[in-house]
């Protein structure tokens, strides 16, 4: 089989036909700030997209500046050490770790009537400072023979729960529906107009996701799920194909969401992430819908990357190119960043188990 430029190898895959050899990338691209450090030190890199080659990148909106009208729905004091979140207005003290920062007041929170839900200023992703960068930076990325990522990622549910308050919205969902009604809608009719946008770059694939599942099951009933997320979840990836019908959706949610994957693949999902293997049974997924739907992911994160030794690590990226990679359909990536236990003889065994076993013939 000839050699695939990245962006075929990875097209090819998740498109379900058989590259190459299996595609590969680190999850959000990167190490938690810790490991990020042993890796800048070891490697003297500052990227390691770049250094390991990765055949895909993202592109993204623009970050925001201080927006106006959200003074409303901040609290009088803030405390010392925390921040505020221009974009949603929430107020978050920093942990040790990025991902773990810790909202201390929800823009959202204490607000009872649905014209407080009306008022609130979305963020201004629309304006063209947010994102008339993106179509050249999708093209730099073709001409580079890299596949593109628009990221959407916290697509609906997170970002509604990230400003109400997880307990808020699902009350909403059964006892205020017009609050939930109205705020999920506004969210949803903002990330269509996104998801254009990036569909009209020409965006190889665009990355969806919220985290609607745990390790036992999911948050909510699969019911509850379609009856609030599901069609407003269609809603943005109609909108994306319409423009570009070949684009990709890629969508991820930590934990197991096995109850709800007939309906993604009903509503144009392509892909799914990261397809967390302490909770769900990878080669079974493969078996089961592999024929509609590709998997980006697949390697433990919270066992064998920390946990495992260099030839277990190893073992389970043959694994999973043997079960999940069979006839292609897999992208190989850990199931979520690596924090600082990963040690760096483990991350080297993921890259070489790849170039050793990922090859197909």
């Amino acid at each position: 089989m000839r050699e695939m430029t990245p962006r075929e190898r990875v097209l090819t895959a998740m498109r379900r036909e058989k590259p190459d050899k299996v595609p590969r990338e680190l999850s959000y691209g990167s190490f938690a700030p810790a490991l990020m450090g042993v890796f800048k030190k070891k490697t003297g890199a500052t990227d390691p997209a770049e250094y390991f080659n990765y055949e895909v990148r993202s592109v993204a909106f623009k970050p925001t500046g201080r927006r106006k009208g959200l003074e409303r729905y901040l609290p009088k004091e803030i405390p010392q050490g925390a921040y505020i979140d221009w974009e949603w207005g929430n107020v978050i003290m920093p942990g040790s770790e990025y991902h773990f920062a810790r909202p201390i007041h929800r823009a959202l929170e204490d607000v009872t009537k649905i014209e407080e839900v009306e008022a609130y200023p979305l963020p201004d992703f629309l304006e063209p400072y947010r994102w008339q960068h993106i179509k050249e930076e999708t093209e730099n990325l073709h001409r580079r023979n890299l596949a593109s990522m628009g990221e959407l990622y916290t697509t609906i549910f997170e970002v509604a729960w990230g400003i109400r308050g997880m307990e808020n919205l699902l009350t909403d969902f059964l006892i205020n529906k017009e609050i939930a009604e109205v705020l999920l809608d506004r969210i949803t009719e903002m990330r269509c107009k996104q998801a254009e946008i990036f569909a009209e770059a020409g965006v190889d694939i665009l990355r969806l996701g919220d985290d609607v599942g745990t390790e036992r099951g999911m948050l909510m009933s699969p019911e509850v799920w379609r009856e609030w997320l599901k069609p407003r979840l269609k809603k943005v990836i109609k909108v994306a194909k319409e423009v570009k019908p070949d684009i990709l959706i890629f969508y991820h949610s930590d934990g197991n969401c096995e109850a709800i994957i007939p309906d993604l693949i009903e509503i144009g999902v392509d892909i799914l992430n990261p397809v967390q293997p302490e909770c769900m049974d990878t080669a079974k997924l493969k078996d089961l819908y592999g024929d509609k739907l590709a998997f980006w992911g697949t390697i433990g994160t919270q066992t064998t990357m920390p946990f495992g030794t260099p030839k277990d690590v190893k073992k389970e990226v043959k694994e999973r190119i043997e079960t999940v990679g069979k006839g292609g359909g897999l992208l190989l990536a850990p199931s979520h960043i690596l924090e600082p236990e990963v040690p760096w003889e483990n991350i080297v065994a993921f890259f070489e188990a790849i170039e050793e076993y990922g090859r197909y013939r």
